[in-house]
């Protein structure tokens, strides 16, 4: 679960994040959309215990980010859109590193380990140094890293970039069985037909403010145009 209230960041004079409230429950998939600039990136940030807001607050699973920010972030997988990885480590040393920061146990790390490599198509390059792995294949690295700790709340920016078409099928398939198990997914993107395709809702930023929330279809009625797709009720939204 995640709850933001009165979440806000400025940057001198810009304010970035206008004032979020948003309450995410137990096993939903929460898109998060806007115009470039908007405040999606600055509001992962924040959400994901890298930045500081400005004022407001983070509660993840019940956890203050600002009082216990150690508790809060063991409860997150995080997965940014430009994730750094030590290429000089192959992909099992990686994960490995992963999960010793995140306090995995020895024999639970070599059936998790083995478990995403393989969901991840990345059994056979399990012991190759990263810097041979493909775009595609970091990306996927950086997803199994993030699951290796079994988390309650998955946080990405962005998770279909440089992916091939059967790698976004999988992902959206993990998404879901996830979420299923009661994992909360909060997914920033600008892929809107994968946000209408996976997410149960989906919020709208624009400027740093909310401008709108709801269920694919609550959007669509909001600008009376049920037959619409997301792209087209987002660029009426923006516009407006």
């Amino acid at each position: 679960m995640i709850e933001l209230k009165g979440l806000t960041k400025r940057y001198g004079n810009l304010v970035a994040v206008d004032n979020l409230n948003l309450m995410i429950p137990k096993g939903e998939i929460f898109g998060f959309i806007g115009p470039n600039g908007a405040g999606k990136t600055t509001t992962i940030n924040i959400i994901g215990g890298i930045l500081a807001p400005t004022s407001g607050s983070v509660m993840i699973c019940g956890i203050n980010m600002e009082s216990y920010p150690e508790k809060a972030k063991r409860k997150i997988g995080f997965i940014p859109e430009r994730p750094y990885l030590y290429e000089k480590l192959t992909g099992m040393e990686f994960l490995k590193f992963i999960a010793d920061l995140y306090g995995v146990d020895e024999d639970v790390f070599l059936i998790k380990s083995r478990e995403k490599l393989e969901m991840f198509l990345l059994s056979d390059w399990s012991d190759d140094l990263i810097e041979s792995y493909s775009h595609g294949m970091k990306q996927r690295l950086v997803m199994a890293a993030a699951l290796v700790h079994d988390p309650e709340v998955i946080i990405v920016d962005e998770p279909m970039v440089g992916l091939d078409p059967l790698a976004i099928k999988m992902v959206k398939n993990l998404f879901r069985s996830l979420a299923k198990q009661g994992v909360t997914i909060f997914m920033s993107t600008h892929t809107l037909k994968v946000a209408e395709d996976i997410c149960n809702r989906i919020g709208i930023i624009h400027k740093g403010l909310l401008i709108a929330s709801g269920t694919p279809e609550d959007l669509k009625r909001n600008v009376n145009e049920t037959d619409a797709d997301l792209e087209q009720v987002f660029i009426r939204l923006t516009e407006e």
